[in-house]
């Protein structure tokens, strides 16, 4: 026996005795089709969490900053029930196409407009793990860490 076949052995008896989760692989195979190797990567710097304050109706809303080299980007995150709506500016201001990524949307996720003063909303995004990515006018690309919302 040489190592390939001990190995497809060993793979063979983990799939049956322990298979990898099939969300767990649906996550892998569509994280390729999220992947932007050309962005530039904002990764977050500051979670201000929001609370509500003592005989305050409704939560504060969480402001989240994510930076890159040149820029940075913040982000206000409102809950309305199981959705969120997240409000935010590019710094430095730019147009740009956001698009929400997000495992229970489609690959296109959900996509919004910055204006010039770079600033956007994107309503109707639910809960779970997120990432942006601003496609800005000039042909570059900005695109946030993963954040749990």
């Amino acid at each position: 026996m040489n190592d390939d076949e001990l190995l497809a052995g060993v793979r063979d008896a983990f799939d049956a005795l322990d298979p990898v989760p099939e969300d767990v692989l649906a996550a892998a195979r569509s994280s390729i089709a999220w992947r932007a190797p050309d962005a530039e990567l904002a990764e977050l710097a500051r979670d201000r969490g929001g609370a509500a304050a003592e005989g305050v109706r409704g939560a504060a809303a969480r402001v989240l900053t994510f930076t890159c080299p040149g820029g940075e980007v913040e982000i206000e995150v409102s809950e309305h029930g199981r959705d969120r709506e997240l409000t935010g500016r590019l710094v430095p201001s730019a147009p740009a196409l956001v698009q929400v990524r997000h495992r229970d949307l489609p690959p296109e996720g959900i996509t919004a407009r910055a204006e010039p003063a770079g600033l956007f909303c994107v309503p109707r995004v639910p809960a779970g793990l997120v990432s942006l990515v601003f496609q800005l006018d000039d042909g570059t690309s900005i695109v946030t860490s993963w954040i749990r919302l």
